[in-house]
């Protein structure tokens, strides 16, 4: 099969990137007396990622009409939220590497070994404590943007504080109640966790975040007070099915990814014994024996690289990627159809192609 050519919607993506990256970095800077601090609030932020969400804000706001140049401190306050999230989903998930660079605990663990001296136990602890702290950073960060809609941009003011009630009430209580719900599905046993509990999970995860993006940037493209509006629920629909298929294509990259690409490793998601949908869809399609090695080899830290390999290798003879793929491509379905809605523009040809290379990248 023929991959598709992105360039058009990575070039857009871009272009957000600079204006969002400039928005946070050059305006309106976070600015904290200890360096470490310092240097961990920026570490995610610099080192890169694609920045899809705030795009997708932004692409949002332009497909109802809007000056997608208001929306920047949304779609900035996006980008910081979704960097204290990862900082902090690291810890839980006992991850060494974020976009191709240590992650803040490992990071600044090994600093205080070198430049403190402290043995390893202080070390790893210092190193826990500064992340920790570094995403309550960034959360405060983001929400000190989202007044700037309405004092920098002209965006209701009744839009803005709608917009920080509905980020850090509603969405940070689901997307907290699903990283919680992926450790508790770690530790059932397989044959007690259903497929739509893992759907129900990623999408708590992923899609609340990214139904965020949606509704903020067609309510700001709107200036609608009224984040549930119909027109604006049509892009939060959208977004949030594609977001929830996002994170299926993920849990597949991490299993069959390239590390170099991920920025992270691969075949960590089954040392941490994610209840994952190319898990669910494996193991009734594996012997007696295949079943048996897999449910030894998933959960366990000391499981050899050589035993995740076998793994992986029967996920994919098994058929259970091709079914997670097959559930992601129907949640990009639903979210085309909640689209269809939307008069045709730039814009929305831009979340069309977004849709696509959710559940294609890097394939």
């Amino acid at each position: 099969m023929t991959q598709r050519d992105f360039s058009q919607l990575m070039n857009a993506i871009s272009t957000r990137e600079v204006m969002v990256k400039q928005y946070l970095l050059e305006q309106h800077p976070v600015a904290i007396e200890y360096n470490h601090l310092q240097q961990a609030a920026l570490s995610y932020v610099k080192a890169g990622g694609k920045s899809l969400r705030p795009a997708v804000l932004m692409f949002a706001c332009g497909a109802v009409g809007g000056d997608e140049r208001k929306s920047i401190p949304a779609a900035a306050a996006v980008e910081l939220y979704h960097t204290f999230t990862l900082v902090h989903d690291d810890i839980i998930d006992r991850d060494e590497m974020r976009r191709g660079v240590p992650t803040v605990h490992v990071d600044f663990a090994q600093r205080a070994r070198t430049e403190f001296k402290y043995d390893n136990a202080t070390a790893e602890h210092y190193g826990l404590a500064v992340a920790i702290l570094t995403g309550d950073i960034q959360q405060g960060w983001a929400a000190s943007l989202l007044p700037l809609l309405h004092r920098e941009f002209g965006v209701s003011a009744e839009l803005a504080l709608n917009l920080v009630d509905e980020l850090f009430r509603r969405v940070q209580q689901i997307l907290i109640n699903g990283e919680t719900l992926d450790i508790l599905l770690s530790q059932m046993p397989v044959d007690r966790v259903t497929p739509e509990q893992v759907v129900n999970m990623l999408w708590q995860k992923t899609g609340i975040l990214y139904e965020f993006c949606g509704r903020a940037g067609a309510a700001i493209g709107l200036n609608q007070p009224d984040l549930y509006h119909s027109s604006v629920e049509a892009l939060a629909t959208f977004t949030s099915r594609c977001g929830t298929a996002f994170q299926i294509q993920d849990d597949i990259l991490g299993v069959v990814g390239e590390a170099n690409k991920l920025g992270k490793a691969v075949g960590n998601d089954i040392r941490e014994g994610k209840r994952t949908l190319v898990l669910i869809g494996s193991l009734p399609r594996m012997t007696a024996a295949q079943r048996a090695f897999t449910l030894k080899t998933i959960g366990n830290h000391e499981s050899s690289n050589a035993d995740v390999e076998e793994v992986i290798s029967l996920f994919r003879n098994s058929g259970g990627i091709d079914y997670a793929r097959d559930m992601a491509h129907q949640y990009m379905n639903e979210g085309l159809t909640a689209l269809a809605s939307v008069p045709e523009s730039e814009f929305k040809s831009l979340l069309k192609q977004w849709a696509e290379f959710v559940i294609e990248r890097a394939r």
